[in-house]
């Protein structure tokens, strides 16, 4: 008798949304933090016919990665629209790039949890808000088999990458090359006080970065209070005025400044009149610069300016952009792999029915 295999139904699709073709202005309308993720796949336990699902949305995109025989794609954007509460999808469905066929979008997802489609290349924040998506996916049920297979490949791939590359290595951004500086600096001071100055993408970023360091005690001051108050609400930090600048910076042990100014606002007259116990570092991320170049010629001030930081996470970078090609490879050889389980899954049922029969 001759068998015939069954071939597995290749179902799974993506919709992608990311800083690549779409300006903050739109992402920001899109992003779902984990209550609306929460809503969203309920929606879809409740009004569509998808099995496995996974919803991520970060700062730099919005992604549903689902299996469906069908394409979904439309639907999901508007369960989108509806949960942020937007009733003119056309102003951001043509920022979605819709993939529909299924070793692509499998390989999309392991780039993306690779960090190689990340806006800082090998970004290591990917790998944590991947298994974040995850975990909220596996809660409410909605990560089968398939699912469930293909992001621990993904989970042992990250872990070769790793372990066989130096694409993770260093700080290839400069704000997290600033979080790391700061990190450095405070190492040997008990119950370091952190400063940060402005909060425009930068300094957002950095407040993000610190997040997680329990060591750290750190405040953050901007122009506008509220814009302060919502990151320091989002990051678990404390808010200092800025109208008591001075009396913030007189605090803390690092300044991270990321201030838009054309003249410096750290000058040495105001840092000399400080009461500095101990060394008092400024990392100036600011162009034109926030720190005068005069503030180092008091002794107990450091100044890092943004190129000495940048240096850095260039030399990080171009490390990560040479060793593109081994993470592909071990993409390539782990996308093999769930290929062949997943031959081996759709053949294992139809051999069970000629066993029974």
């Amino acid at each position: 008798m001759r068998i015939r295999f069954r071939i597995m139904k290749e179902n799974f699709k993506a919709i992608s949304l990311s800083f690549k073709n779409a300006p903050i202005e739109i992402r920001e309308q899109v992003s779902l933090n984990d209550e609306a993720i929460g809503r969203l796949l309920n929606y879809f336990k409740e009004f569509t016919s998808v099995s496995d699902v996974l919803v991520l949305s970060t700062c730099n995109r919005t992604e549903v990665y689902y299996f469906n025989e069908d394409d979904l794609s439309e639907d999901i954007i508007k369960l989108i629209g509806i949960e942020k509460g937007i009733t003119d999808f056309g102003s951001f469905k043509p920022y979605f790039e819709i993939i529909n066929e299924h070793v692509p979008a499998v390989e999309r997802l392991f780039r993306v949890s690779m960090g190689l489609e990340a806006q800082v290349v090998g970004d290591i924040q990917i790998s944590n808000q991947v298994k974040r998506a995850y975990q909220l996916s596996a809660d409410l049920q909605l990560a089968g088999p398939f699912l469930h297979r293909l992001m621990h490949t993904i989970f042992f791939t990250n872990k070769r990458v790793v372990q066989e590359t130096p694409f993770r290595d260093g700080a290839a951004s400069v704000s997290y090359a600033a979080t790391e500086l700061v990190k450095t600096l405070t190492s040997d001071i008990k119950n370091p006080r952190v400063l940060v100055v402005g909060v425009g993408e930068i300094g957002e970023d950095v407040c993000r970065n610190l997040v997680g360091d329990s060591r750290l005690s750190v405040k953050i001051t901007n122009r506008t209070e509220d814009k302060a108050k919502a990151l320091a609400a989002e990051c678990n930090f404390g808010v200092h005025s800025y109208t008591e600048l001075w009396e913030g910076v007189n605090e803390a042990d690092v300044i991270v400044s990321s201030v838009g100014a054309s003249e410096p606002i750290f000058t040495k007259e105001k840092v000399d009149a400080l009461d500095i116990l101990s060394f008092k570092y400024f990392i100036d991320l600011s162009v034109p610069r926030s720190v005068s170049n005069e503030v180092e010629e008091n002794p107990a001030a450091l100044v890092y300016n943004v190129d000495s930081v940048k240096s850095k996470a260039d030399e990080a970078l171009e490390k990560r952009i040479k060793a593109i090609p081994q993470v592909e490879q071990i993409i390539e050889e782990s996308m093999e792999e769930f290929n062949d389980w997943s031959k081996e899954m759709a053949v294992s049922p139809t051999i069970n029915n000629l066993k029974n029969a």
